[in-house]
């Protein structure tokens, strides 16, 4: 089947979610899965999982899926990445994110760490939602001492309220004409407004990074809190 598929669709079909999907015909909700699977469990960052679920949703009728049927596999895809990213924290922890590598960089586990600490258990619901800090959020947890218990209520909520989320936007803005008709600008707008926090979090980051170095060189010390 894998086979199949990857010669029915080529790598940058991926990104064009209503023609890769259409490609795969029949096996579109497993590949779907697959996708969220590995974006979300497998490490693996740089996977469109939005506008995929978003484009399922929408062509479901064409698919022959009915719409409980592409919120129940993408949500229960979801929770098994989930709990695989989390058993691969709590199992192999900070020796994942080392300088230089190309995939698991530290400054993703910083990102995703300082997501957890600001937001605690809503963490693990709301990361489901930001793109990179939604595939390393559940290591980042496993390899805190969250209970697995605990994890794995937090991780079902946000799994299946990020696919009602998505589910429910792509079917019901599928029947207003201009997004049937322009499901690729919408599948990037989409991308855009999922990546958006991650970027302006990466500019203020930066920022406060060269006025800190300015200070330091110009011998001005930081205030001090009272």
């Amino acid at each position: 089947m894998v086979h199949l598929i990857l010669q029915a669709v080529s790598i940058t079909q991926i990104f064009d979610p209503t023609v890769f999907l259409r490609q795969v015909g029949s096996f579109a909700l497993i590949v779907v899965a697959v996708m969220v699977l590995i974006e979300t469990g497998l490490l693996f960052p740089f996977l469109p999982g939005d506008s995929l679920v978003f484009a399922a949703a929408l062509l479901a009728p064409v698919l022959g899926a009915p719409l409980w049927v592409v919120i129940v596999v993408v949500a229960l895809a979801a929770i098994l990445g989930g709990h695989i990213g989390y058993a691969i924290g709590s199992k192999l922890g900070p020796r994942l994110f080392k300088p230089g590598a190309r995939v698991f960089k530290p400054k993703y586990h910083e990102q995703s760490v300082a997501f957890v600490a600001k937001y605690g258990v809503g963490a693990i619901v709301l990361a489901r939602f930001v793109p990179i800090v939604r595939t390393f959020a559940a290591p980042v947890v496993g390899m805190s001492s969250m209970p697995l218990r605990k994890f794995a209520l937090w991780n079902a909520i946000g799994a299946v309220a990020w696919s009602l989320v998505l589910c429910f936007a792509g079917f019901w803005l599928g029947k207003i004409p201009l997004v049937a008709h322009n499901v690729e600008i919408f599948a990037v707008i989409i991308v855009v407004v999922s990546v958006l926090p991650v970027v302006i979090g990466a500019l203020v980051r930066r920022s406060r990074e060269k006025r800190a170095s300015a200070n330091n060189s110009a011998g001005i010390q930081p205030a001090r809190e009272s």
